[in-house]
């Protein structure tokens, strides 16, 4: 599928699903560390893992948020084949990163089933819209197979949700009355469900989804099943309003200074670190910013005087 088709699907549909999108060879850094951050299948299925008790109370509860105890993991989230295709659907170069999360799911842990829903309501201070230059996107990237008795997103198209006002957010299957309130639709949509469509796919498969794209997690399904995905949300850095994590609060964290020391500058700049050339960029920022972070190599930011001396901006 040629970039234009992709594009033009997103854009229609609300989303496109991508069998295969990441190569093997771009997913088996961050596989040979992902049991630094899960149990895998076996230690989980057979009680052999002590982290096992965590996936047992609530579905949320397998998300680890970037930046990652596997540093691989984190570079893969902002890989150029995952960056390019953001840049490409979103139509712009300038993109920020607003959530990175690993999810681990396994099956008989707890109900992964969800209503139809849209993710613009923990996504954006505002609604969804369609203007080309505030659009944003989700990716569901997944690290392993992902058929359908794992758990796969089942997606909805536009066609059949264009209409649907920005509350209810949550359409039940069947009939649940008024005890969730106004954001859960009271009565079932059971057409809704019959239009669906599923994202299972074979490792390397990106899902991409708009907040404002009606969809749901289905339930883990297989005998000792086990899923690994990340859940990916790029924007333009001019839709400010679409934010979910604050990079500052994380940036003190052991794995973020693991993760900084091996970024390239593009790849921080979907963060927030203002690119080489910034007017931010003086001798006092690059010594400090090298003083905090000593395992940067800060040559790309520095800039070269009249003497051809390299320099902060100031010097």
């Amino acid at each position: 599928m040629d970039v234009d088709t992709v594009r033009d699907e997103w854009q229609r549909n609300g989303f496109v699903v991508l069998p295969g999108y990441l190569p093997a060879s771009d997913l088996a850094p961050a596989l040979g560390e992902l049991e630094s951050m899960f149990p895998s299948p076996d230690g989980f299925h057979d009680g052999t893992d002590p982290r096992r008790e965590r996936y047992l109370r609530d579905e949320f509860d397998g998300i680890d948020e970037l930046p990652f105890a596997s540093v691989e993991l984190s570079l893969l989230a902002v890989s150029d084949r995952l960056v390019s295709l953001a840049r490409e659907l979103l139509s712009t170069d300038d993109l920020r990163i607003y959530s990175a999360e690993a999810w681990a799911k396994f099956t008989g842990a707890v109900d992964y089933d969800q209503p139809l829903h849209r993710d613009y309501l923990a996504h954006t201070l505002l609604v969804p819209t369609d203007a080309p230059a505030y659009r944003q996107l989700e990716m569901f990237v997944y690290l392993v197979d992902v058929p359908e008795g794992f758990g796969p997103p089942h997606l909805l198209s536009r066609q059949h949700t264009g209409d649907l006002p920005a509350r209810p957010n949550w359409y039940p299957r069947t009939d649940v009355g008024e005890k969730y309130g106004d954001f859960v639709a009271p009565t079932g949509s059971p057409h809704l469900y019959e239009a669906e469509v599923s994202g299972a796919g074979p490792a390397g498969t990106v899902v991409a989804f708009q907040p404002g794209t009606f969809h749901r997690g289905t339930g883990m399904t297989t005998p000792r099943g086990a899923r690994y995905t990340m859940h990916l949300n790029y924007r333009p850095a001019a839709a400010e309003w679409g934010n979910r994590h604050a990079w500052a609060n994380r940036s003190h964290e052991p794995a973020w200074y693991r993760f900084v020391s091996r970024a390239t500058p593009h790849q921080l700049a979907l963060f927030g670190f203002p690119l080489p050339g910034h007017p931010y960029w003086t001798a006092e920022t690059v010594a400090g910013v090298s003083e905090r972070y000593p395992h940067l190599d800060m040559s790309p930011w520095q800039v070269r005087g009249v003497s051809g001396d390299t320099v902060g901006r100031d010097g």
